[in-house]
């Protein structure tokens, strides 16, 4: 009667605002209950609020978790509504023992595949079934064996965002708080995920933080770490750094990571700024993506790097694995974190990796790439020195234009003379930005760092390429220091130049036409381009043409 009480208000509240959001009168409905279908392992459930309108329902494990986007006509907002298979309080039970007996029988064990390790998994429940004396009816049994499944195999209550390819971020801000989803089409939205209990959400992320590989507890309650799948975790203990108790941030890895193609089609930047990007990357002109908090800095990075050239040495550098190549010349690194009470000299832990130490060893694997996945402090200065040594960096840095970013580097921390900002040849700025009404990335400039001015001692900028927010579009300046740069570099003529610019262009639009997706596909027709460009070009004109 209580839960009535509650939807015969909200209907009301609902039905006097009707004029504001344009609805129609609503009638109070009887909460119903699962619609059941014989046989069926995971129901649709039934919308119980008559506010609620159902926008979709995807599959994620079918047969036995999807998930439903609702609009709440009341609060004006999206809903994640995560459906799983119904369990009654004796099937909890059950899953509640049968953990418990695994717990008691599983050995060692090396495993080939994932899907050597679920057989073992799903066998050693059918013997620990046998041994309790349970029998089950099959639908319950599938049922069971899911959520045993996800919880020693994936990673339990949010095994079904991690697994949906449309969430970027899941964020969990403390107990009895929803769970929010980040979703590349409806933004950050509420889900129908909570821990109630703070006991079960601290043992959540004391077992989630083991699952990276690393340590969480009162006397370190703060962590950043590597999932299994690559997915970035922040997470915090108790009440001692996040006052409404322990939280964690899953910053989703993407096995496929977006291509030059996909920004093209986000309208993230223009088919022309590409073409611009792959000719200062295959000549070896450093950059610097520039942007606030998820403005899509790495993601832009990494789509970017897909035009180095194949047989190029290339040194990553990060701190939580993010960037995916498919080149096989690749480094890798990761920082690592040390144990035991810092030197009181160096400030660092016993064992200690930083970016720092590995950014001097990546100088001396006499790479002809590197990429730092940020720069924040020390590391920015070896950046800068390699650039000025003829090395060809990326990086990331936090700036919200290049005044502010040269503004950041010769101060504190990082305290880098102007002098060596000039060995920077360009800095592409991004933003999220609002388009109409849907939040997008942008890239707001692409901006050529030319020299330092002897009289003023200003650092000379040429903005090669800006968005105009008025009409969502591109805008070339009409000159580029960069393209002069390669000319000189390749004894190429101005109009020789533009006609590369084409080509790289076609190139472009003939990996959308043929429908490209997959970032090795266009890796592979990159570097065709490089080995055997007429040959290319003589089959993109063919396929143009039809």
């Amino acid at each position: 009667m209580a839960m009535s009480g509650k939807i015969d208000s909200k209907i009301k509240l609902y039905n006097m605002l009707k004029p504001v959001i344009g609805a129609k009168n609503l009638k109070v409905k009887p909460p119903s209950e699962h619609r059941h279908v014989e046989g069926v392992i995971t129901p649709i459930p039934e919308i119980k609020q008559p506010y609620l309108r159902e926008i979709e329902v995807n599959p994620v494990e079918e047969p036995y978790s999807f998930v439903r986007i609702l609009y709440d006509n009341l609060n004006s907002e999206y809903l994640y509504e995560i459906i799983e298979p119904p369990l009654t309080k004796e099937d909890k039970e059950i899953v509640a023992k049968l953990k418990d007996k695994l717990r008691e029988m599983f050995e060692l064990k090396e495993f080939e595949s994932k899907e050597e390790r679920k057989r073992y998994l799903l066998k050693m429940v059918d013997e620990a079934l046998k041994e309790m004396d349970i029998s089950l009816d099959p639908v319950v049994e599938e049922r069971i064996k899911y959520y045993i499944s996800r919880d020693f195999l994936g990673y339990g209550v949010v095994q079904v965002p991690m697994s949906d390819s449309q969430v970027e971020d899941i964020s969990c801000d403390g107990t009895n708080i929803p769970i929010y989803i980040y979703h590349r089409m409806y933004g950050s939205i509420k889900s129908n995920l909570k821990f109630e209990k703070d006991e079960v959400l601290d043992n959540y992320v004391t077992w989630i933080v083991q699952k990276s590989g690393k340590h969480i507890s009162i006397s370190s309650p703060m962590v950043d770490a590597t999932l299994p799948d690559g997915s970035r975790l922040q997470a915090t203990l108790g009440t001692y750094v996040t006052k409404r108790g322990s939280s964690f941030t899953i910053r989703r890895f993407k096995p496929n990571p977006f291509t030059p193609l996909d920004l093209i089609r986000f309208k993230t930047m223009s088919k022309e700024m590409m073409a611009y990007l792959w000719l200062m990357v295959e000549n070896g002109m450093s950059m610097i993506v520039c942007g606030g908090t998820a403005s899509g800095k790495t993601t832009t990075l990494n789509a970017i790097l897909l035009f180095i050239p194949p047989n190029m040495k290339i040194v990553s550098i990060e701190d939580t694995r993010e960037l995916n190549l498919p080149h096989e010349n690749w480094i890798p690194s990761l920082v690592r974190e040390g144990v035991g009470e810092p030197n009181p000299v160096t400030g660092k832990k016993p064992g200690e990796i930083d970016m720092f130490d590995l950014l001097k060893a990546a100088l001396r694997q006499r790479p002809q790439y590197i990429m730092v996945g940020e720069v924040r402090g020390a590391e920015a200065y070896t950046v800068f020195q390699a650039m000025a040594t003829g090395k060809t960096c990326y990086t990331t840095f936090h700036a919200e234009d290049v005044k502010s970013m040269v503004h950041r580097f010769e101060n504190a921390p990082i305290n880098l003379p102007r002098a060596l900002i000039t060995a920077l040849n360009v800095v592409l700025m991004q933003a999220q930005v609002k388009v109409g009404t849907t939040m997008t990335r942008r890239t707001k400039s692409i901006t050529e760092i030319v020299g330092l001015d002897p009289e003023t001692d200003e650092i000379i900028t040429n903005n090669a390429y800006t968005w105009n927010p008025a009409d969502d579009s591109f805008n070339f300046s009409g000159h580029s220091y960069v393209y002069e740069k390669i000319a000189t570099l390749k004894g190429w003529s101005q109009r020789r130049m533009e006609l590369e610019v084409k080509r790289r262009e076609q190139i472009l639009t003939y990996m959308e036409k043929v429908g490209v997706r997959y970032y090795r596909d266009v890796a592979r027709v990159v570097s065709a381009y490089y080995k055997n460009p007429e040959e290319v070009m003589k089959r993109v004109k063919e396929v143009l043409e039809d």
